[in-house]
């Protein structure tokens, strides 16, 4: 019975913290969406769900341990994560310091570049007065990767490499976010003269960079690829209804992007000490998740209210 209570928690856990991550790609859908044919819109919506469900989200774990695990092989990765063998699920455990410590240094740097950088409904005390001194985001991310990289050549030489490759992964993701940007300002102000197809590997694309953070989060909760493709599955449902229902009363809840990066923060923060040896159990992540998120959403409520 706990066995399945926990698998119930850390797959609602995951489906959330999907869910409120992807905000921001469901309103630049939204967005976009409206710029387009109906017949377009139909296409996406059915077809984009099945890519970034089953394609996107089932595959980037898949690799992710692959990569972490290249011992076992493409394919052996893949049926590691059914295995109840203990050589395997040892090989697993040797491993994950690697992919911990590189997840854990992506979040953070995710956080503190939308603490410093990101325009944001201000929800907790000095968060004004950070954002009033961005640019020291640089030195701030700078100093943190030093940090854990001289921590981690104490450990394993490979922990080092791996925060590396996470500081990588985030500078290359948000090169992708911020030309995305750019490239929706054109598209809604009709510079861009893009077609309707040009527009769904747009988002395609787009997709793919925004679920990467979701991915990286989901191994804070659990290394079980089916429990990820489960969670974040039923996650990017929800978020592709949104897209066409309800995306405008979704924006009313202001401070959903403060628990969703908030929550970032935390997961991140448990994957670093996971990866230098203190034990978290399974539970804290989906807990901390539902308690960060709830208490933004609280707030949020408490603010249309008020107006």
């Amino acid at each position: 019975m706990a066995d399945w209570f926990s698998i119930a928690l850390i797959v609602s856990g995951l489906a959330l913290f999907e869910l409120i991550i992807s905000v921001d790609n469901a309103i630049i859908n939204a967005e976009v969406l409206g710029t387009m044919s109906k017949k377009a819109r139909k296409w996406f919506l059915f077809w984009g769900i099945i890519i970034a469900v089953f394609l996107v989200r089932g595959l980037l774990p898949w690799v992710i341990v692959w990569a972490s695990n290249p011992s076992l092989g493409f394919i052996g990765s893949f049926a590691a994560s059914f295995s109840s063998d203990p050589a395997i699920k040892e090989v697993i455990e040797k491993s994950a310091p690697i992919l911990l410590v590189g997840g854990g240094t992506f979040l953070v740097f995710l956080f503190f570049h939308w603490l410093f950088l990101e325009p944001k409904h201000y929800g907790l005390a000095g968060e004004e007065l950070i954002q009033r001194h961005g640019v020291w985001f640089f030195a701030v991310v700078s100093v943190l990767l030093s940090l854990i990289v001289w921590l981690s050549i104490k450990n394993n030489p490979l922990m080092a490499f791996g925060a590396v490759v996470g500081s990588t992964a985030f500078f290359i993701t948000h090169g992708f976010k911020e030309n995305a940007e750019q490239a929706e300002k054109r598209m809604l102000d009709g510079s861009g003269n893009m077609s309707d197809i040009s527009k769904i590997f747009y988002l395609e694309v787009i997709d793919t960079t925004f679920s990467i953070d979701g991915i990286l989060g989901a191994f804070a909760f659990t290394f079980s690829i089916p429990l990820i493709l489960i969670g974040n599955g039923i996650g990017a449902f929800v978020v592709r209804k949104l897209t066409v229902s309800n995306i405008k009363n979704v924006k009313k809840y202001k401070y959903l992007k403060n628990g969703a990066m908030y929550s970032i923060l935390a997961l991140g923060i448990i994957m670093l000490a996971d990866s230098f040896g203190f034990h978290i159990p399974e539970w804290v992540s989906p807990i901390t998740t539902f308690t960060i998120i709830g208490y933004f959403f609280w707030k949020s409520i408490r603010a249309i209210k008020k107006q």
